[in-house]
């Protein structure tokens, strides 16, 4: 099993005061339009992975996956499968919001709870918010470091138990459902941790007081 991370590149809004530091051991994918972002901050992925329809090519620079057109998995969901693959477990999204289909921003929602089904850990960044899935299953325990923004659960597919502690709005238990937005807006107050009893839920931390 690789020891780093696979940091994944895809076409959505690039972070613009967030920076990619590969270690060692980190595998850098770019998926289709990714390698764009990618070179416009300078870095060189290790591998492609698209069919290269939101690029426009097929770059030759590094190692290319190209997929076909027609096609079940989002490039950003055959880079995953190919970190899995090459034995990753952590995955790092940049570009996975925004842009100019928000259906691709659903998908890498979803794309984050595959990445748990197989026993994986995906974190989306963006400027302002971080993104992953708990579950009761695979990552029941979330640490929320600082006590500046907000963070929010979302029960994902089914009702979901949490316990909240360090935060404006603390339960020992609590549940949350997929049809209404309870666990929007608590804000972190100082050590504060999550614990996912059962089921799964869509973490968002934000930044900022707006």
């Amino acid at each position: 099993m690789e020891a780093g991370a696979c940091i994944i590149v895809s076409a959505g809004d690039f972070p613009s005061r967030l920076r990619i530091n590969k270690e060692e051991g980190d595998l850098v994918i770019a998926a289709d339009a990714g390698y764009k972002a990618l070179a416009d901050a300078g870095i060189a992925p290790d591998v492609f992975v698209g069919d290269g329809d939101s690029l426009g090519t097929i770059p030759d620079s590094c190692e290319a996956v190209k997929l076909p057109e027609i096609k079940d998995d989002t490039d950003t969901v055959a880079a995953v499968k190919l970190g899995f693959d090459r034995g990753y477990k952590l995955f790092i999204l940049y570009g996975a919001l925004g842009g100019k289909r928000f259906s691709h921003s659903v998908a890498n929602l979803q794309t984050l709870s595959y990445i748990d089904s197989r026993g994986g850990v995906g974190m989306i960044f963006d400027d302002n918010c971080t993104v992953t899935v708990l579950s009761g299953e695979n990552h029941p325990r979330f640490h929320i470091r600082g006590d500046d923004g907000y963070f929010s659960l979302f029960a994902l597919g089914a009702d979901a138990e949490v316990s909240i502690s360090g935060a404006k709005y603390e339960s020992d238990s609590v549940r949350l459902s997929p049809s209404f937005p309870l666990g929007v807006s608590n804000e972190p107050r100082g050590e504060c941790f999550v614990t996912v009893h059962s089921g799964k839920v869509l973490l968002i931390c934000e930044t900022g007081t707006d």
